[in-house]
């Protein structure tokens, strides 16, 4: 509503009342994390030290090491999760596990004055370090459960989720709540690993998601889950072992 501020407007999307809590709103307490725990990769996003060097270090070199040599920078994953998107002026859009904002920002400069990027995570380290880099007026982040996400029914035009489905205990729920977020023709984008077929190649790379506690997908498995919650105009891209798919809600 005309007059409201980003955070003020987030509100009224929630299903429950929020704390404010050091510029973001907050549904998880005292709790340090949503849901069990999967592994190394995803403690190291609670550190104090990793979101200060996060998003010009980390995420820039670990996508690199995984995506190969000719796979899209993060500044191109950007660029190609807001057109994948579709986003408008005025419209509504969930960045989930947003990190530090990168994107969060991004997205919420392409909706306009009049639109909302809300970015969901559930350290409040990283929610900390986003809420200091600034953005857009549009954007208002959320400290709460990335595989639950507490929004009201169909009240966002488009979700995105990059580097965080693998890390999930419950990736398939968690693609259920993105589905049951979505205004029917929103758009998803969702950028996450991609196990290749070649069978040695294969085996060392299941062994890496173990070890680190992330799940390896197989190649068409994410793009086949979509369809059967009703997405359509679905588009795979790999490269390296990961695959950005996106598709539009029926």
């Amino acid at each position: 509503m005309p007059g409201q501020t980003a955070t003020e407007r987030l509100e009224t999307l929630l299903e429950a009342p929020a704390k404010t809590d050091d510029g973001y709103l907050d549904l998880l307490g005292d709790v340090s994390q949503a849901g069990p725990p999967t592994g190394v990769a995803q403690r190291l996003m609670r550190t104090t030290l990793l979101p200060q060097v996060y998003e010009r270090y980390w995420r820039p070199a670990l996508g690199r090491a995984l995506k190969g040599p000719f796979g899209p920078s993060m500044a191109d994953e950007v660029r190609l999760a807001t057109k994948l998107l579709d986003l408008e002026p005025g419209h509504t859009v969930l960045d989930v596990a947003c990190g530090t904002g990168r994107f969060t920002r991004a997205f919420g400069a392409a909706v306009g004055p009049d639109g909302l990027a809300i970015g969901l995570d559930g350290a409040r380290t990283m929610l900390a370090k986003a809420v200091a880099e600034g953005g857009p007026d549009t954007v208002a982040y959320l400290r709460a459960d990335a595989v639950h996400p507490p929004l009201k029914e169909s009240t966002v035009d488009g979700v995105c989720c990059f580097a965080a489905l693998h890390m999930f205990a419950e990736p398939e729920t968690a693609l259920d709540s993105f589905a049951r977020v979505l205004k029917p023709g929103g758009r998803i984008v969702l950028l996450t690993s991609a196990r290749r077929g070649w069978q040695p190649a294969r085996v060392a790379e299941s062994v890496g998601g173990i070890l680190s506690g992330q799940r390896m997908f197989d190649r068409g498995e994410i793009a086949a889950s979509l369809r059967a919650r009703g997405f359509t105009a679905i588009t795979e891209r790999y490269a390296g072992v990961t695959q950005i798919v996106a598709g539009r809600l029926s």
